[in-house]
């Protein structure tokens, strides 16, 4: 009899999907990933044994329906642009869970946007204030999980997250970062870069979600349970950046983006626009506290940040030079 879980991940391709895949099927685990491309997903996950890629879009239904059943994880990491979530995000979080069962357990990578400007660390049973429409869509988002699973629809594993970059995080936050350091070229950060900012490597992400798929499989837990995942503190952006810029041996070279610059071009780029009220995460530091996970695994360690920056910037290096992205 196979007792391996088996799991559903969506969202395969971007920054946490990729993350989780690689790690489950690094542990022979079998998982099912639904793209949209199939090539894309082929050379990111080359020739892994345990996985089956199946093509086709999650807001497909029937297709989500099919490739679900009998699954006993669903990784819902599907993300859109900012600017395209409103009627995209709480639509196919809806299919995701029509697409369960009471025997799935639905594991969400959360984020801070529900609580706004919190003066405290975030704990699992902080009152959401959230201060934006989309950390309004994302709260909607949770309370649309949390209600399907205490009426035994499913089980929801929601990790909350600060933000995060590793391997494949494409992002425009993220990712002109990692490709300008190579080539010494200025690295980039709205509004504030000299204060303190809580941000999480995916590889360690995933570490983290893959231990509480595996111990949720076998023990007796909440039909919806929130755990915190906060990464490490930097002690600023303009530090982060320093550890950065020493690995590819070129001088630190920072451009913040001002207010007015942000206003200029969010004119001309959508995203960019979407991200302006989200601009407090920028000018302030906002923590979350992740005692709860680090106390359920004691001898979890975060990946030592210098070996952490080397595999990003080689893989973003392999990747430009294959033309993979």
């Amino acid at each position: 009899m196979n007792t391996q879980p088996t799991t559903l991940v969506l969202g395969a391709t971007g920054s946490i999907g990729y993350a989780l895949t690689a790690n489950l099927l690094t542990r022979q685990l079998p998982v099912t990933i639904l793209v949209r491309n199939r090539e894309k997903a082929r050379k990111l996950f080359l020739e892994a044994t345990t996985l089956t890629i199946v093509e086709g879009d999650a807001q497909d239904a029937d297709l989500l329906k099919k490739t679900a059943a009998g699954k006993d994880f669903i990784f819902h990491g599907i993300n859109y642009p900012y600017n395209q979530w409103f009627g995209n995000m709480d639509v196919v979080t809806q299919k995701v869970l029509d697409a369960a069962t009471p025997h799935t357990t639905i594991i969400f990578p959360g984020n801070i946007y529900s609580f706004g400007l919190a003066s405290e660390p975030i704990r699992e049973n902080s009152s959401p204030n959230p201060r934006s429409r989309k950390g309004e869509l994302r709260l909607a988002i949770e309370q649309q999980l949390e209600k399907a699973a205490n009426l035994g629809k499913c089980r929801v594993i929601n990790v909350r997250m600060p933000d995060f970059w590793g391997p494949n995080v494409l992002n425009e936050g993220i990712r002109p970062i990692f490709e300008n350091a190579p080539s010494g070229k200025a690295m980039p950060w709205l509004l504030n870069v000299d204060i303190p900012h809580q941000s999480v490597y995916t590889l360690d992400a995933a570490e983290v979600i893959a231990r509480l798929m595996l111990q949720h499989k076998t023990a007796t837990s909440k039909p919806y349970e929130v755990w915190n995942y906060g990464g490490q503190t930097l002690p600023s952006m303009r530090w982060f950046f320093g550890q950065i810029a020493a690995l590819t041996g070129h001088p630190l070279k920072v451009q913040v983006y001002s207010r007015l610059m942000i206003n200029i071009l969010g004119l001309f780029m959508p995203i960019l626009r979407e991200v302006k009220e989200m601009s407090y995460l920028y000018e302030n530091t906002v923590l979350l506290d992740d005692s709860k996970v680090r106390n359920l695994f004691p001898d979890f360690r975060e990946t030592p940040l210098k070996e952490a920056l080397a595999q990003t910037l080689a893989w973003f290096a392999d990747h430009q030079k294959t033309g993979k992205n």
